[in-house]
C-alpha cells in the first residue's frame, strides 16, 4: 500500500489500516490523528512532524522509522519495534510504550512525561536532555544508555538496568529507585531531594555534595560510599549498611538512622541534631566536632568510637555500648 492511498481513505473517513505493508512510506507532516496502524510495517517510514496523537501502533515494525518532531501524544506503541529509530524531539506524552524495543533509538530532546516503558529494551539509547518527568521505565534495559542532562523528576525505575549509562547532570527528585544497582557511580552535586533508594546496592557511590533532602536509604548498601557536605537532613537511613562511608560535614538532622551499620564512618563535623541513632553500629567511628544535639543514642554501640568536641547536649545514651570510646574531653570510658 502506498502512503497517497492511506492519506487518501483516512480524509474519506476510514480510520483502520492494520496489518498494512507501509515500508519506507513518506508520511511527512501527515495529519492522522487516531488513526490505526496496529501490526503495520513501517520500517525506515518517514514520518517527521506527522500528527499521530491518539494513535494505534500494536506490535508494529518502525525500525529505523525518521519520526523527528512528531506528534505522538498517548499512542499505544505496546510491543513495538523502533530499533535505531529517530524519535528526536518526539511529543511522546502519554505514550504507551511497555515492552517496546527501542535499542540504538534516538530519543534527545524527546517529551516523555508520563510515559510507560515498563520493561522496555532500551540498551544504548540516546535520551540526552529529554524530559523525563514521571515516567515509568520499570524493570526497563537502559544499560549504556545516554541519559546525561535528562529529567527524571518522580520517574519510576524500580528494578531497571542501568549499567554503563551516562547520567551526568541529570535531576531525580522524587525518583522510585529502589532496589537499584548503582554501586560506583558518581552521583555527586545532584538534585535528589525525596529519592526513594531503599535496598539499593551503592557501595562506593559518590553523592559527595548532593542534594539528599527527606531521601529513602532504608536497608540500602552503602559501604564505603561519599556522602560527604550532602544535605540528608529528615532522610530515613533505618538498616542502611554504611560502614566505612564518609559522611563528614553531612547534614543529618532529624535523619531517622535507627539500627544503621555506621561502623568505621567518618562522621566528623557532622550535624546529627535531632537524629535517631537508635541501636546503631558505631563503632569505631569519628564523630570528631559533630553536632548531636538532642540526639538519640539509646542502645548504639559506640565502643572504639571518637567524639572528641562533639556537642552532646541533651543526647540520650541510655543503654548505648562504650568501650574504648573517647568522649569529647578527651576522656576515655
Amino acid at each position: 500500500m502506498q502512503s497517497t492511498e492511506v492519506l487518501s481513505r483516512y480524509l474519506n473517513g476510514e480510520r483502520n489500516f492494520q496489518g498494512s505493508n507501509l515500508r519506507s512510506a513518506n508520511f511527512i507532516g501527515a495529519y492522522l490523528d487516531r488513526v490505526n496502524l496496529s501490526h503495520s510495517n513501517l520500517r525506515d517510514a518517514s514520518l517527521a512532524r506527522a500528527f499521530l496523537e491518539r494513535c494505534f501502533l500494536y506490535e508494529s515494525n518502525l525500525n529505523g522509522a525518521f519520526l523527528y518532531g512528531a506528534n505522538l501524544k498517548f499512542a499505544k506503541l505496546q510491543g513495538s519495534v523502533l530499533m535505531g529509530a529517530d524519535l528526536t524531539k518526539t511529543n511522546l506524552q502519554g505514550a504507551q510504550l511497555a515492552k517496546t524495543d527501542l535499542r540504538e533509538a534516538k530519543l534527545s530532546g524527546a517529551i516523555l512525561t508520563w510515559v510507560t516503558l515498563f520493561r522496555a529494551q532500551m540498551s544504548g539509547v540516546n535520551l540526552c536532555g529529554a524530559n523525563l518527568s514521571g515516567i515509568n521505565l520499570r524493570s526497563a534495559n537502559l544499560e549504556g544508555a545516554n541519559l546525561n542532562w535528562t529529567n527524571l523528576n518522580g520517574a519510576r525505575l524500580s528494578g531497571a538496568n542501568l549499567r554503563g549509562a551516562s547520567l551526568n547532570g541529570m535531576t531525580l527528585k522524587g525518583a522510585w529507585m529502589n532496589g537499584l544497582e548503582l554501586g560506583g557511580l558518581n552521583l555527586s552535586g545532584m538534585e535528589l531531594d525525596d529519592v526513594k533508594l531503599s535496598g539499593a546496592k551503592l557501595q562506593g557511590t559518590n553523592f559527595a555534595g548532593s542534594n539528599l533532602e527527606n531521601s529513602y536509604f532504608r536497608n540500602a548498601a552503602l559501604e564505603d560510599a561519599d556522602l560527604s557536605q550532602t544535605n540528608l537532613h529528615g532522610s530515613n537511613m533505618k538498616g542502611c549498611q554504611s560502614s566505612r562511608a564518609n559522611f563528614m560535614k553531612t547534614d543529618l538532622r532529624e535523619a531517622d538512622l535507627r539500627n544503621a551499620d555506621l561502623s568505621g564512618c567518618n562522621l566528623n563535623l557532622a550535624s546529627l541534631v535531632g537524629a535517631d541513632l537508635s541501636g546503631a553500629n558505631l563503632r569505631d567511628a569519628y564523630l570528631w566536632g559533630a553536632d548531636l544535639d538532642g540526639a538519640n543514642l539509646s542502645g548504639a554501640d559506640l565502643r572504639g568510637a571518637s567524639l572528641r568536641n562533639a556537642n552532646l547536649t541533651g543526647v540520650n545514651l541510655s543503654c548505648a555500648i562504650l568501650g574504648d570510646t573517647t568522649l569529647p574531653e578527651g576522656l576515655v570510658s
